[in-house]
């Protein structure tokens, strides 16, 4: 975690700004960080980054015409150093977990920074900053929480007020996800961030006044309705490549899922799932788009996905990274196969878990 006099900073610099602009991942704990600082602070505009998460001149333009006072960039694991050389004159404040990353004139906030084994997701940062003036927005923490595959104080907190919804019996992150009913909050979640960048900004925009997780579990508000029957859609597509998806299980120990593109992107979800119900496989699901295969890679405990994926990666057009057990990768269609090798090849041996 964040030293106290960090969160005081950071809350001194959401405190001290009246334009902000937050750019934040498309997942559960993305989304969750930019929820708790909007509720907060009531002011500004958010930005999903899809596709890589990276903040670059993709966002130029918006920077520009939206004129902010002052960045956020939350749970975002890479920053180009162009884009903060372009935006000098505007404070950018990074809150980040990931493998942390050296950029100029940008104020950073990562916990691996002084530990790199403390892996605190963003939205777990983002709530210790928020929560004095917002500890009802606790179930928000908790949901980007579990999202992120973790258990913490906050997730512990919420399971005492709220045992109906999150056992405290629950002590693995990966039954809260999958085996709970907290489980379909998080996927709501999830599921908000896919389609069409207008659509996706119309649930987000609808969330942030949102007041209780019962709200949307028992879809008794017009808000809630209009976010269910957006998931309700997007889930019946999920089921779908889920069901593909099992029927692709055999003896090897490598699951691979690949599909071509559809509507929308699922490896995400798709690979934590499939880690859930099958411990000890490794997990890679490749999706087809424009010529690449755009890859998910999950691991159980006793392979470092991020040397395995290294090692896949040798001599082959595309990139990757993330952290031990679970990763994101790129690579050309023309060259997945090679890709695939090279990565069976990775774990047939434990890797080192010292990366």
């Amino acid at each position: 975690m964040l030293s106290k006099e960090q969160y005081s900073q950071i809350l001194e610099e959401l405190d001290n700004c009246k334009r902000p602009l937050y750019f934040f991942h498309d997942d559960a704990d993305g989304l969750s960080s930019f929820l708790l600082f909007y509720r907060y602070k009531q002011e500004g505009k958010g930005v999903c980054v899809k596709s890589q998460p990276k903040v670059d001149s993709r966002f130029f333009k918006i920077v520009q015409e939206y004129e902010p006072d002052k960045i956020f960039i939350l749970d975002l694991a890479m920053l180009d150093q162009d884009f903060a050389d372009e935006f000098r004159n505007i404070p950018i404040i990074w809150v980040d977990h990931h493998t942390p990353l050296k950029v100029h004139g940008v104020k950073y906030f990562n916990p691996r920074l002084e530990n790199m084994e403390d892996n605190s997701c963003a939205s777990y940062l983002c709530y210790n900053v928020v929560k004095e003036a917002r500890p009802e927005d606790l179930w928000i923490a908790a949901a980007g929480t579990v999202g992120d595959w973790q258990l913490n104080e906050v997730t512990e907190e919420f399971a005492k007020k709220h045992p109906d919804l999150l056992p405290e019996s629950v002590d693995r992150p990966e039954v809260a996800l999958f085996d709970t009913p907290f489980s379909k909050l998080v996927r709501i979640f999830n599921f908000m961030l896919k389609g069409k960048t207008q659509e996706v900004m119309r649930s987000v925009k609808t969330l942030t006044r949102v007041e209780s997780p019962y709200e949307l579990l028992k879809n008794n508000t017009p808000r809630a309705n209009f976010l269910l029957k957006r998931y309700d859609e997007i889930n019946d597509l999920y089921d779908e490549l889920l069901d593909f998806a099992v029927k692709k299980v055999s003896k090897s120990n490598l699951l691979l899922v690949r599909y071509a593109e559809i509507k929308m992107s699922f490896s995400s979800e798709l690979s934590n799932e499939l880690l859930y119900r099958y411990p000890d496989k490794v997990i890679l699901v490749a999706r087809e788009k424009s010529g690449e295969m755009k890859c998910s890679l999950r691991t159980s405990p006793g392979i470092n996905m991020q040397e395995a994926l290294k090692k896949a990666l040798e001599g082959v057009e595309g990139y990757g990274g993330g952290h031990k057990f679970a990763c994101g990768a790129c690579v050309k269609v023309e060259q997945f196969e090679q890709f695939v090798e090279q990565l069976k090849e990775a774990i047939k041996k434990p890797q080192k878990e010292d990366s």
